[in-house]
């Protein structure tokens, strides 16, 4: 794993060296290693809101367009699957993965991050994603999943999604042909069973037209019991050859209860599911929802979760979100 000060004590070198050679120090060609543009969920977001062109351009560290061959740095050897990281409801590749991208592009991984489901809501003029049917949001997944591997010649990918990002994936893994192309998926937060929306999930059924033309039809079909949710979990949460891990936090206000994202094994490979309450592993990360997605410890689980075999020494730093977002 290359060190994350690497960047920085580079420069330092390459000052002393000039400082104290009689000759010209060479030009370095080793790539600058990509930092976040924001350190916050809602740092991010409201950027993408006073400039929503934006939301279209590709997190620090990722590539956002599939046919986009993995940086020269990459560390194909220690990583060979490429990771494709996948956005929640109303947001964005760019205002969700500002630190998660590139500190996985540092640890050696070739990263995509893309965008989807940018239709049925007027949200969309605003950088919101995420907010057509799942089911058409599941092909574009297939379609660039596609991509990424013929780009890269890999087999397999991993995929880290966020809230629908981590639910979505599931409806391309069993009904577009996915499962043989995806070795983990690892959900942030997902709603896999559903969710209440903190009490609101009556209303949002009971005003279905209203709410399907204002945020489009995706967050009425997470609502606990949508018909969708029936089809896609009948048979069981799983499928044969495909991994997962999701990370809850008890702070969790969108994703109601918290609990409604673990899935559970299938009883003949228990070890396929790996259900982690980030608040068992770090108790002072009071990460909510979005704010997942910027707490470091979370990125630490994601790095361990993509290379098991090789998880690293770390310490939970606290969190609590100067401004809680749900």
């Amino acid at each position: 794993m290359r060190s994350r000060f690497a960047a920085t004590a580079a420069a330092v070198c390459s000052l002393a060296a000039l400082a104290c050679s009689p000759w010209p120090a060479a030009a370095s060609t080793a790539p600058a290693e990509p930092r976040p543009h924001h350190d916050t969920a809602l740092g991010a977001s409201v950027s993408t809101l006073l400039s929503p062109a934006t939301a279209n351009s590709s997190p620090p560290g990722a590539q956002r367009d599939p046919a986009g061959p993995c940086p020269a740095d990459a560390d194909l050897r220690a990583h060979p699957r490429p990771v494709v990281l996948v956005h929640g409801t109303a947001m964005n590749a760019y205002n969700s993965w500002n630190a998660m991208a590139p500190a996985l592009a540092d640890a050696g991984y070739c990263v995509y991050a893309l965008n989807y489901g940018a239709h049925g809501s007027p949200l969309n003029a605003l950088g919101a994603k995420g907010t057509g049917r799942i089911e058409d949001s599941a092909r574009e997944l297939a379609t660039y999943v596609n991509r990424v591997l013929r780009t890269t010649g890999a087999r397999t990918v991993d995929i880290v999604g966020h809230s629908l990002g981590g639910l979505m994936p599931r409806q391309y893994l069993k009904f577009e042909g996915g499962a043989s192309k995806v070795n983990r998926l690892i959900g942030l937060a997902p709603d896999n069973h559903g969710t209440t929306a903190n009490g609101l999930d009556t209303l949002v059924r009971a005003v279905a037209p209203a709410t399907d033309v204002v945020v489009g039809p995706s967050s009425r079909q997470q609502m606990v019991g949508s018909a969708f949710l029936k089809r896609l979990n009948a048979g069981g949460d799983t499928l044969p050859g495909v991994n997962y891990t999701v990370v809850a936090t008890a702070y969790d206000k969108m994703v109601t209860p918290y609990t409604s994202g673990f899935l559970t094994s299938p009883a003949d490979r228990p070890a396929a599911v790996d259900n982690i309450t980030l608040q068992q592993v770090c108790p002072t990360d009071r990460s909510g929802h979005v704010d997942t997605l910027y707490s470091p410890n979370v990125i630490n689980l994601t790095l361990d979760a993509l290379d098991p075999a090789h998880r690293a020494t770390w310490t939970c730093k606290s969190r609590t979100p100067l401004l809680p977002l749900p």
